[in-house]
């Protein structure tokens, strides 16, 4: 069977609690410090309509996609 991209429903007789809700995304805006766990500190130079941020880390520059896994506003 192939995967589904839909949540599975929560009963309410089940034994097991449900899911958590998934967290917001977070917004980036330019000129954000942010801290990358691979690429260190660095600003937000771009966004792409919340699907990417450009980064200038400095002695790199990287576009981001979301989800922003491990980038963190400062």
């Amino acid at each position: 069977m192939p995967a589904k991209d839909t949540p599975r429903r929560h009963l309410s007789t089940s034994p097991f609690k449900p899911p958590p809700p998934a967290p917001p995304v977070e917004r980036f805006s330019v000129n954000d410090q942010v801290t990358h766990d691979r690429y260190g500190l660095g600003v937000v130079i771009a966004v792409e309509d919340e699907v990417a941020v450009f980064v200038d880390f400095g002695s790199r520059q990287e576009r981001l996609t979301t989800p922003f896994n491990k980038l963190y506003k400062l």
